[in-house]
């Protein structure tokens, strides 16, 4: 059994907030200005939690653009009245300390265990768990080595926004010849990440398949949904959950 440090959440307001897969990019103001309208109504939170691909790509904090910039500033007023935590996801995987400084997120590991209002729980983006994927997973594990994001982010930019382009076109093309089956969570692997960390529930997003699952025990897993034709967001509080989402 693997042991993480324990966060626990505060119960000021018992209420705490899940998002993930919003993929803004420049090309979609419609999403970014949905974000917008989000984390500026957002109050009396005890938390927010950013479960990963914040952003459609990210290549490097040294090459944020003007509009990652107003979102930085956005999550940073928004810090100011709760804390706000990130997960990486597999296309910002490398957003780095000086981006969440200055968005004024806590950066977390890829599997984060907390204390949610009593319940043992797991957050993660979720990739991990995708197990049988198994080209995808391949590409997770070169992708997670240090030397090669190291080198990578020694890159020119241009060299890096070409290799970047690459790999979502790659991306979109393999998910054609894979079904829902394989680009989904695998159960056993869901179950195994549960029994390694002893907790009852698992909160992520990445499969884009928002629902509130019931599991064998007792047990439970909570998706979010992606943002590309709507809203999405996982609202908690000490006695429920809820899935809220809109059209943008």
């Amino acid at each position: 059994m693997k042991r993480l440090p324990l966060l626990k959440i505060d119960r000021t307001h018992k209420r705490t907030v899940f998002i993930a897969d919003l993929h803004l990019s420049g090309n979609r103001p419609d999403i970014n200005s949905a974000f917008k309208t989000f984390i500026q109504s957002q109050r009396e939170l005890d938390a927010l939690f950013i479960m990963g691909d914040l952003f459609e790509y990210w290549i490097g904090d040294d090459i944020a653009e003007p509009f990652a910039l107003e979102v930085a500033q956005l999550i940073k007023q928004a810090s100011s009245r709760f804390p706000i935590y990130y997960t990486h996801g597999n296309r910002d995987f490398l957003i780095d300390n000086s981006f969440a400084q200055l968005s004024g997120m806590t950066l977390l590991p890829e599997v984060q265990k907390i204390d949610l209002y009593g319940r043992q729980a797991i957050v993660a983006h979720g990739d991990s768990l995708c197990t049988d994927d198994h080209d995808y997973q391949k590409f997770r594990r070169f992708r997670n080595q240090k030397w090669a994001r190291w080198l990578y982010l020694h890159l020119p930019k241009k060299r890096r926004q070409k290799i970047a382009d690459g790999i979502r076109e790659n991306s979109a093309s393999s998910k054609q010849g894979k079904t829902l089956e394989i680009m989904d969570v695998n159960a056993s692997a869901v179950e195994a990440t549960l029994n390694q960390y002893q907790a009852q529930l698992l909160i992520h997003g990445h499969t884009h398949r928002p629902f509130l699952h019931d599991l064998k025990d007792g047990r439970k897993r909570w998706v979010v949904g992606d943002w590309y034709q709507q809203t999405s967001a996982l609202v908690v509080s000490d006695t429920d959950a809820q899935l809220i989402s809109s059209e943008l």
